[in-house]
């Protein structure tokens, strides 16, 4: 019995999230890619989720990727985060497929304004789109995440927010304005989740060597960022994918309402 006992405690620590549902929204490519990977390393059931039909080739080879090659599952699933009833359709896609309860959420959706421009220069529709996405795609996935994971008793939330808030940098205005409100979502979130099991966090990368960091950035600005950073190098997805998976296991439970800046001490 001993041994056995042993065995299902080693199993369970090789592969804490087996079983468990997660749901990671814009996880195509860049960060949220390689958090589904991971996560689905931990024996979980992913939901590899995109927005554009643009994106859905590189959200079926997560899924398939996954499921070829790791110990957990895959499936892909349109939806726009923005869109209330097409975040509603996103929980239950996960629930239907896996026939589970859903047990993390990670909300690593959003857009950044390639041109980079002052608050001076943000037109209004940039600053709508860029807090739709960002900051209603946040709060509608916290809600839903919210009401679905208490009926499944206990969970974990994670928002990606950006290492910008507390940097503060110039042109950046409406992306940042939009990742600090996540951040305080996130802390209120937290609290309001008492006696629930239920935990939310936000990760906040630095510069990751993505698509949507380099996109309109000149040779000078990547390496300000490269400069800026006592490593002397860009942030990759894996440095980022794992904090995010241990957030999500049950090792993270003291962890709560808090704000892990993940930079590389660029912005400290």
């Amino acid at each position: 019995m001993a041994s056995a006992t042993t065995a299902a405690a080693a199993a369970a620590s090789e592969l804490p999230l087996k079983d468990r549902v997660a749901i990671v929204t814009g996880s195509s490519r860049g960060i949220g890619r390689a958090i589904a990977l991971h996560l689905a390393s931990l024996g979980a059931k992913v939901v590899v989720n995109y927005t554009s039909p643009g994106s859905s080739a590189q959200a079926d080879a997560v899924a398939a990727e996954i499921n070829s090659s790791s110990p957990g599952s895959a499936v892909s699933v349109r939806a726009d985060v923005s869109d209330s009833d097409q975040v509603k359709s996103l929980f239950d896609a996960a629930e239907e497929t896996f026939k589970l309860p859903i047990y993390v959420l990670v909300n690593s959706a959003a857009v950044h304004d390639s041109k980079y421009p002052t608050l001076a220069n943000t037109s209004v529709d940039d600053f709508d789109k860029t807090f739709s996405v960002n900051a209603r795609g946040a709060f509608l996935c916290c809600r839903e995440a919210t009401n679905r994971l208490k009926r499944g008793g206990g969970g974990r939330i994670i928002m990606l927010s950006s290492s910008l808030v507390g940097s503060l940098r110039p042109n950046s205005s409406a992306y940042t304005a939009s990742k600090a409100a996540v951040e305080t979502m996130v802390k209120i979130l937290a609290k309001e989740l008492k006696g629930t099991c239920i935990t939310a966090n936000s990760v906040a990368p630095g510069p990751i060597a993505t698509e949507m960091f380099f996109a309109g950035k000149t040779e000078e600005m990547i390496n300000k960022s490269i400069d800026r950073c006592p490593h002397g190098r860009l942030g990759e997805t894996k440095d980022v994918a794992p904090l995010v998976g241990f957030l999500a296991t049950d090792a993270a439970e003291w962890v709560n309402g808090q704000v892990i800046r993940a930079n590389g001490g660029a912005f400290v």
